[in-house]
């Protein structure tokens, strides 16, 4: 399920690094007392989408909004709730309208641009490296992660693939600052096999890793 929400602009100039400010708004309509916090996330939020550069920030437009989704339709009723309870979103904006998208139909073959970079980690002995789509294990990484989600969502894994979208002319890496972590993350389509049940769920819930705080959002 998905909901894209609509906001009104904002009074107080946005911070370019406001991930941790909408993770924040969206753990106060899960409520305090949520049971999101430190697990391994099947939702999935994009990042502010139609806004404007100003100085050293950002602006919201008429249409600007952003979406979230997640596979359990219990959390996103939740999430209206508490929207409807404290619309408030942060620097002066708030959540003014909630529209429900469908789920599309999707085929056994899907490519999807990302709404937020897509964050994959693996162990290298005691450090843990940010893999990107220059590493030659990103596309294992990506359906080993997706196959874990799968599995603790107790849905068939079997023949789920991620591939990098080599097509698409002008793939990019980004370092994203989180709570004073630096995340080295992608930017590139991403194409998914598998069946249409298996394409939904991760439509739904993202891609890689910490999805719960604002990474690997599909479009």
């Amino acid at each position: 399920m998905r909901i894209c929400i609509s906001l009104s602009r904002n009074k107080e100039l946005i911070p370019f690094n406001y991930q941790q400010l909408l993770t924040g708004v969206i753990h106060k309509w899960l409520g305090k007392n949520n049971k999101e916090h430190g697990k391994n996330s099947l939702y999935s939020f994009s990042w502010l989408q139609n806004t404007l550069k100003e100085g050293n920030g950002l602006r919201l437009k008429q249409n600007s909004y952003f979406f979230i989704s997640a596979y359990d339709t219990e959390l996103i009723k939740k999430i209206m709730k508490g929207i409807l309870e404290s619309p408030d979103v942060f620097c002066g904006s708030k959540a003014i309208d909630i529209q429900f998208i469908d789920i599309p139909q999707f085929s056994n073959e899907e490519s999807f641009f990302l709404s937020s970079p897509v964050l994959i980690r693996k162990k290298d002995g005691e450090n843990t490296k940010h893999v990107t789509y220059l590493d030659d294990d990103f596309e294992s990484l990506l359906t080993e992660n997706l196959k874990s989600k799968l599995q603790s969502a107790n849905i068939n894994s079997d023949g789920v693939s991620v591939e990098l979208d080599k097509n698409y002319p002008s793939p990019e890496t980004k370092l994203v600052t989180y709570k004073g972590i630096s995340n080295k993350t992608s930017l590139a389509p991403l194409i998914i096999k598998g069946t249409s049940n298996q394409i939904a769920f991760a439509w739904s819930v993202g891609l890689g890793h910490s999805t719960g705080i604002g990474f690997g959002a599909l479009k």
